[in-house]
């Protein structure tokens, strides 16, 4: 149902049932290594391109999904997924591997959960029984089109941050009131933002108005105070856009504390990893949260996140048509199975 303006609840609390997560060489070596189902040697990944070794990383967490879900890729009725590369090519040939029936999105950064409120939208209202969601990226291959090619070795500013190598997926059912999961409880969709930035090497304080208008929008659609969450986690803000929402929010009367803040984008990697400041990428939220967190959640360390996938709406033509750069954020609540207000 509709909750506020811009908010949906999902009464009936469709569950996660099986994720799968692949990444690459860089994110083998970060601090979430473990939370990882199959990890690259290199960025090539047996391909003779970027962008196909791209596709290889949404297949592979596909067919890891399903294998842990226990679900052929016949039950699935649709597939909700994006990414960065023009047109989204990577994720839509990979669709054309897996054969599955297919929304493409683009969401830039914030596909993750675009992806996953619209398969709990579905799975809600009995449009499907099995949906797969998910997002990815590749260093290489988003380097060089919104930036320039590692091989370059262009020099970067701190604001800057290090597009994650991966894929995360999720499998979306019907509750199942025996199985202790985590289910989707929410969702808030964002509007675009445009702050008039135009610098590509700064995405986490482009999107930061985008996350912190989202966060708002949330609690003030579901009329929860903040505290309802063990966690409030961000995309891929990094280090200077998560500083920048969390005083946007707290300037604006709603009180997070600093602990139950955290960003997708500096979970990923290791103190001293040159990543600047912080992870990014259509793959960075996907892995962090369909990885790590859901596992910290099944072990009991949170039974209720709140998750904003921010996203930064330009492309390298709108960019060389000196255009500013628009930005969007989505929210989903993910609790575990049991646990209501």
């Amino acid at each position: 149902m509709l909750k506020g303006h811009q908010s949906w609840i999902f009464a009936n609390r469709p569950m996660i049932s099986a994720t799968g997560v692949t990444g690459g060489p860089f994110e083998a070596s970060g601090k979430l290594a473990k939370d990882f189902d199959l990890l690259f040697e290199d960025l090539w990944m047996g391909k003779e391109s970027y962008e196909k070794a791209h596709s290889l990383l949404l297949e592979e967490a596909i067919k890891i999904t399903l294998q842990k879900g226990k679900v052929a890729k016949e039950q699935i009725q649709f597939l909700f997924a994006g990414d960065l590369i023009n047109q989204i090519t990577p994720t839509s040939f990979a669709a054309r591997t897996m054969q599955i029936p297919y929304f493409g999105l683009f969401g830039a950064c914030s596909t993750s959960m675009e992806g996953l409120a619209l398969a709990s939208f579905v799975v809600n209202y009995q449009g499907a029984k099995y949906v797969l969601t998910g997002s990815s990226s590749h260093n290489a291959a988003v380097e060089k089109q919104f930036r320039y090619p590692t091989e370059y070795g262009g020099q970067k500013p701190p604001t800057a941050q290090w597009t994650v190598t991966g894929a995360g997926v999720a499998l979306v059912v019907p509750n199942d009131s025996l199985l202790q999961l985590p289910v989707v409880s929410s969702a808030t969709i964002g509007k675009v933002n445009d702050m008039g930035l135009t610098d590509p090497f700064n995405m986490g304080g482009a999107m930061a108005p985008a996350a912190a208008d989202t966060i708002m929008a949330h609690f003030r659609d579901l009329q929860l105070d903040p505290s309802y969450y063990d966690l409030i986690v961000t995309g891929d803000l990094g280090r200077v856009g998560h500083d920048t929402a969390f005083e946007l929010i707290n300037k604006s009367g709603l009180k997070l504390e600093q602990k139950q803040f955290q960003d997708c984008g500096l979970l990923m990697y290791r103190d001293g990893q040159p990543v600047q400041s912080g992870g990014s990428g259509a793959g960075c939220s996907s892995t962090v949260v369909y990885g790590h967190l859901l596992n910290q959640m099944k072990e009991g360390t949170y039974k209720k996140i709140l998750v904003i996938a921010t996203g930064a709406l330009l492309s390298p033509l709108s960019f060389q048509q000196n255009e500013t750069i628009p930005c969007i954020a989505h929210a989903v609540s993910i609790e575990m199975n049991g646990e209501k207000e």
